[in-house]
């Protein structure tokens, strides 16, 4: 072990917080011993170092002129001395491939393709993003206050916007009192296993390469029965990749970037977990907020040339993407500018949940108002509509991103304060505290189905000796995340001698409870607190 620091071109080995890193020296000559040691333990031999793939990029990447040899060695070889830069030398020895599936990455540089988007852990960053996770409340307009789960405090989170072959680096914080995650569409390579279940309080990263233009979804992915409820919360946003190896053809033809680019997420939102499973949207709406662009116009001129990079999230709702009054001039499927993704023409264009397109269209020379919607008019009466108003030397919109409106503690409680509704998936609001579930007369059993993460009905009023009988209609009882679509009902308030605490229910399972006590049951989900009950005993 005397040796180590000698070893050539590694000089010393450097564990931190578990990861591992190689800080490269001058070269100098080492026994075999500890060569064997280092290079077969740590990077080959029958159980290497979980760490093997990265040191051996580093080292081959690091410039010494003796990684490949130390590489083969590692790999099986015999260890040739007297070739570095002082030791002079021949060497010879075979190169040892710097990662596993060094031979798929040759591969796909060669097939004229968009690689995918692996990277060298360490490449440098081109973009850094932030993104927190986190359960608060926004404010969507018309009186409305939601509370669920939101990216950066709002709903949608942040747009973000990279160059084809950007390197990014995501940096996922959670700081929310229950599990959270991400999944990134624009990402060719693995991230569950990076960016799945972060818990409260926990930062994980990530480093991808963007290769494939496009308009792409994040959102919240924490694991198992989680991923489609944190989705279904609130929990998403949209990072657009720019090309660079292909043009639009609207902007070949007319020569010059957008005069307008417009960013626009359609996604819904839900008053309880049943109807957000079942797809019964309270709302939707465009970026946020009920009737945005209809309260302030988006401002275009006669003749201007306007980009729309659209994502309709969902995530249940199926859009069809219309401008009255304007047919597409080309549009874009998945954002792509590809040719074969490329169409003529067109007057809407269809996105089920996570599909996206763009589109290209010139302002017609007339002014006036032309509407946006979807022409799924459910979607268009429940707050997804809007306006581009277009009038000689108008201030142009500047390039306005999908990011949804921001508030203050302070604005959030004014606005709660002043609320018409607040509407919640997962717990009690006054709607349901002031129009409670009641038996028909005569009827002393109610059933509480467990769906969606979150109690149905919400808030109950029953006379005393009522059984009370909880469901888990939840199904996705698999797979790791935030408990998988596990739950139980426990009170937190209760009369005296009327707490209660049933078992852990798997799908379909049931428990029931006899309350004879009069007063008020507050319960919750043990393993989401977020989900709230209440139960009043007459």
């Amino acid at each position: 072990m005397k040796h180590l620091s000698r070893l050539p071109g590694f000089g010393r080995l450097i564990l931190a917080g578990g990861i591992a890193a190689l800080a490269l020296t001058a070269p100098a000559r080492a026994c075999d011993a500890c060569n064997n040691l280092l290079a077969r333990r740590l990077l080959g031999g029958s159980s290497p170092s979980a760490h093997a793939a990265e040191l051996s990029a580093l080292v081959k990447n690091s410039g010494w002129s003796g990684a490949d040899n130390l590489l083969a060695f590692a790999g099986g070889a015999p260890l040739q001395f007297g070739t570095d830069a002082g030791g002079g030398g021949g060497g010879g020895a075979p190169t040892a491939p710097a990662h596993p599936f060094q031979a798929v990455i040759d591969r796909d540089k060669k097939l004229g393709m968009w690689e995918t988007s692996y990277v060298v852990p360490g490449t440098k960053a081109d973009k850094k993003f932030n993104l927190e996770m986190r359960e608060s409340d926004v404010f969507i307009g018309n009186g409305v206050v939601y509370s669920g789960f939101t990216v950066n405090g709002t709903i949608p989170g942040p747009t973000l916007v990279a160059e084809e072959g950007d390197v990014i680096e995501m940096t996922v914080v959670n700081k929310g009192d229950v599990p959270h995650g991400v999944s990134i569409h624009a990402a060719y390579t693995q991230t569950s296993k990076y960016f799945g279940k972060i818990p409260a309080g926990g930062t994980k990263k990530l480093l991808f390469r963007v290769n494939h233009p496009g308009v792409y979804m994040y959102h919240c992915a924490p694991g198992g029965h989680a991923i489609p409820m944190h989705t279904l919360l609130g929990q998403y946003g949209m990072l657009v990749v720019k090309p660079k190896t292909v043009k639009f053809k609207a902007e070949e033809i007319i020569g010059h970037k957008p005069d307008v680019e417009l960013y626009i997420v359609q996604h819904e939102l839900y008053a309880n977990g049943k109807d957000a499973v079942e797809g019964h949207a309270a709302y939707v709406m465009f970026n946020g907020k009920l009737f945005r662009y209809v309260e302030s116009p988006i401002k275009v001129r006669p003749g201007d040339f306007v980009r729309i990079n659209f994502l309709n999230v969902g995530p249940n709702l199926v859009s069809t993407f219309h401008l009255v009054g304007i047919i597409w001039d080309y549009a874009y499927w998945q954002g792509t500018p590809a040719p074969e993704n490329t169409f003529r023409g067109g007057q809407t264009v269809t996105a089920g949940p996570s599909d996206s397109w763009v589109v290209d269209f010139r302002v017609p020379p007339d002014e006036g108002n032309y509407l946006i919607v979807t022409h799924a008019f459910g979607s268009t009466t429940r707050g997804a509509i809007g306006v581009l108003a277009a009038s000689k030397d108008a201030p142009r919109t500047p390039p306005m991103l999908a990011d949804g409106p921001a508030f203050t503690d302070d604005e959030i409680a004014k606005h709660t304060a002043a609320a018409v509704r607040v509407i919640s998936p997962f717990k009690p609001t006054k709607d349901d505290l002031e129009n409670p579930c009641t038996l028909p007369a005569g009827q002393k059993k109610l059933r509480i189905q467990i769906i969606g993460n979150s109690y149905w009905p919400k808030v109950a009023s029953v006379p005393a000796g009522t059984t009370v009988e909880f469901v888990n209609e939840d199904l996705f009882t698999f797979a790791t995340g935030e408990f998988a679509g596990i739950h139980d009902a426990v009170t937190d308030e209760a009369p005296a001698g009327g707490h209660f605490a049933s078992k852990m229910l798997g799908h379909a399972e049931k428990w029931s409870v006899q309350l004879t006590k009069p007063g008020e049951y507050k319960y919750h989900c043990t393993p989401h607190p977020y989900m709230e009950g209440i139960i009043r005993v007459e």
